[in-house]
């Protein structure tokens, strides 16, 4: 146990469907899971209440399937679909380390997940268990980064960590531009204004409004999110 006090004492962590897939980005990992679940117990470690948004890319995205002719309230509730099975597939992993877990969908599954009321949620973070957050918000058109920004709010968060696989935000794509440089940090209107596609327009609209940092990261980084939470440099901030 560190004795550096954390930044922040309750956190929500986004992360895509691929996190849970690795190279391949499609499909889960077993091994994966297990290493997601040994990052996770870091922070539990710290004595930080945790939410955690996982999106659906690594099974199914409804914007790149309306492109090919689905109908795109169709292709998102698909992908909501899709973020269940990452939630199940998560909650498994962490309870295999002894994380006690809660699974909140916006899509009613109540046979498999609790739906999301606040309430409930804050009671158990209250209670130090894990509150996986699944089925984006239950409406088509909003993404998961959107579903996490609203849910980070709703639950008291202090921050929104997004995890990516680059290592912040960068002037243009590092991964096809070699010469873009990575920002320490960004203001909210300049990353809109620059149209930077690290997160939707909606979802850092909605944390400006309430004033609620974003760290953009790279999830490959092993101990990455505990060392955002004391404080070292780690990314990008947005605020």
């Amino acid at each position: 146990m560190t004795s550096v006090v954390p930044r922040w004492q309750r956190i929500l962590l986004k992360m895509g469907g691929e996190a849970l897939s690795g190279e391949s980005r499609t499909g889960i990992l077993a091994s994966r899971l297990n290493w997601l679940s040994e990052e996770v117990m870091k922070v539990l470690e710290l004595g930080i209440s945790m939410g955690i948004m996982v999106g659906g890319g690594n099974i199914w995205r409804g914007v790149r399937a309306s492109k090919e002719g689905i109908d795109r309230a169709t292709g998102d509730y698909m992908g909501m679909l899709a973020t269940i099975i990452n939630a199940l597939a998560l909650q498994d992993a962490l309870e295999k380390k002894g994380i006690v877990t809660r699974i909140q969908s916006a899509v009613m599954m109540q046979e498999i997940a609790e739906p999301y009321i606040r309430r409930r949620a804050l009671r158990h973070l209250e209670k130090g268990r894990v509150v996986i957050f699944a089925g984006g918000i239950g409406n088509p058109y909003f993404t998961t980064d959107t579903a996490a920004a609203l849910r980070a709010l709703e639950i008291g968060a202090q921050v929104l960590l997004k995890a990516t696989k680059v290592a912040g935000i960068y002037s243009a794509d590092p991964l096809e531009d070699k010469g873009a440089t990575r920002y320490e940090r960004i203001g909210y209107s300049e990353l809109l204004r620059k149209q930077l596609k690290v997160m939707d327009s909606t979802a850092v609209s909605l944390c400006m409004d309430n004033r609620l940092p974003i760290v953009v990261f790279s999830l490959e980084e092993p101990g990455s999110i505990e060392r955002i939470i004391l404080g070292e440099q780690v990314g990008t901030i947005v605020e």
